[in-house]
């Protein structure tokens, strides 16, 4: 099963909030990767979710440390596998929706990537829901 990690990264020059977490999926040679302001609640909102940069796979591995070039401090909160809940894989051309079911070592959550006119959100899928919250 492919892999996830969900990152907080503090100290990031570009980051103008000073915390953000990545969440990076595995996906064929990359990780694709967003950028959350906070970590979505089961019983909250949609969040904002930059889409950013594919990561390498060598960050599904990362436990804490610096951030390569000055880019601050990368720990991981949670860590483990993932299968798609509806739209199938991942790989290839981005989607509108990606909804996937996150197995990790602290929660096991049904989580829903969307991408709208003003750019993508994360939420928890509220009749799937989370169990072990982070």
């Amino acid at each position: 099963m492919p892999r996830f990690i969900l990152l907080e990264h503090t100290g990031a020059p570009d980051d103008p909030a000073g915390r953000h977490f990545d969440l990076l999926l595995e996906g064929g040679e990359a990780c694709r990767t967003w950028r959350l302001a906070e970590i979505p609640s089961p019983a909250g909102p949609a969040v904002a979710a930059v889409a950013i940069a594919p990561h390498r796979l060598a960050w599904l591995d990362h436990l804490a440390g610096e951030v390569s070039s000055g880019r601050g401090f990368a720990r991981r909160i949670d860590g483990g596998t993932y299968e798609p809940a509806l739209e199938g894989s991942i790989e290839g051309a981005p989607r509108e929706r990606i909804h996937v079911r996150l197995v990790g070592d602290r929660s096991t959550r049904s989580l829903l990537l969307a991408r709208g006119t003003e750019g993508w959100t994360a939420r928890i899928d509220p009749e799937k829901g989370a169990s072990h919250q982070i």
